[in-house]
């Protein structure tokens, strides 16, 4: 495919998400009586940074045409292991981010020696991490909510023109994780193994490292965002995290990252994260209730894959002319 026809498919991804979340914007403003305001963006935008952080780590286990059903359940462990060293042994505050951050590497990290060592598919390792994280957290945690104190409270109150600096730190992660991804060997590796493994290999590509060093990872993200979650919250609950890895495959998919790997963009993933975050916003201000925010979602979800689908087509037919 030539450079004409690259610069074609970027614009119309990235402004086709653009639009797609002006649109939502423009619906909602017109039919609910609060939702067009500054209060109302903010609230929405201060909502979303651990949810930013997680679909970045998961935006790279899918390109590599993997998968992590963990994420959620490692951020409640995360944030369990932080709680715990706060407020049960009173550690600094960089002490136990540390601990939170280093529990979310090492989970993170077992699941690829697993995927790699048994040649085991992703999706059964994390399923299995899912329900092994859930259950430390319950242990670390005595199945107790653990209040952090307000240390992390007061660090994620500081706002930069009305948005916390979680969402600072966010976009920040956000702008590393595309810059991985488009200017670094790594990033290129990393779509040559998602879009044909054994080719990969065969081309000298370190795929098990490369494939260990993205749940290493996705791990890492989900302790980052353990630490944006407990800041906010100013508490942890052995809940915390419950279908988290859900919103982030959501989102991801929603961005255009294709479910079989080997395409894939960060930038895409956060704005759909925003996508979600302002339709669950707009659904409340309009009072729908759970169920009914549960159905729209997962319809936009499947229209969204369906959607990827036919761009798949429209991409390959446009190649071979």
């Amino acid at each position: 495919m030539n450079s004409g026809k690259r610069s074609y498919f970027f614009l119309l991804d990235y402004l086709g998400l653009v639009f797609v979340l002006l649109l939502l914007i423009a619906v909602f403003g017109v039919f609910t009586e609060n939702f067009f305001t500054w209060t109302n963006f903010r609230t929405i935008v201060n909502q979303t940074p651990d949810a930013v952080v997680i679909a970045v780590g998961m935006t790279f286990v899918l390109i590599i045409a993997g998968i992590d059903l963990s994420v959620g359940s490692v951020l409640g462990l995360s944030a369990a292991v932080l709680a715990i060293c706060l407020h049960r042994f009173e550690l600094p505050m960089a002490v136990g981010i540390a601990a939170c951050l280093g529990t979310g590497l090492l989970c993170g990290v077992l699941n690829g020696l697993t995927v790699i060592t048994w040649r085991l598919p992703s999706f059964i390792v994390t399923l299995g991490m899912l329900e092994i994280a859930r259950g430390g957290a319950y242990l670390v945690t005595s199945s107790r909510s653990v209040y952090v104190g307000t240390q992390l409270g007061d660090f994620v109150s500081m706002r930069v023109g009305g948005v916390s600096m979680m969402f600072v730190i966010a976009v920040l992660v956000v702008a590393a994780g595309q810059i991985v991804l488009s200017m670094t060997a790594f990033g290129r590796h990393l779509f040559a193994v998602g879009s044909n493994e054994e080719a990969a290999r065969l081309s000298g590509i370190p795929t098990q490292r490369l494939k260990a060093a993205v749940f290493a990872l996705s791990g890492l993200m989900a302790g980052l965002a353990a630490v944006i979650h407990a800041a906010r919250l100013e508490g942890v609950n052995p809940e915390d995290g419950v279908g988290y890895e859900l919103q982030a495959i959501a989102a991801v998919v929603i961005g255009g990252t294709s479910l079989f790997g080997g395409r894939g963009s960060v930038v895409r993933s956060f704005l759909g994260v925003m996508i979600i975050a302002v339709l669950a916003g707009g659904l409340a201000q309009a009072n729908a209730q759970e169920h009914t925010k549960r159905l729209v979602t997962g319809l936009v979800i499947v229209a969204a894959v369906i959607i990827d689908y036919y761009r798949n087509r429209l991409r390959a037919a446009r190649a071979t002319e």
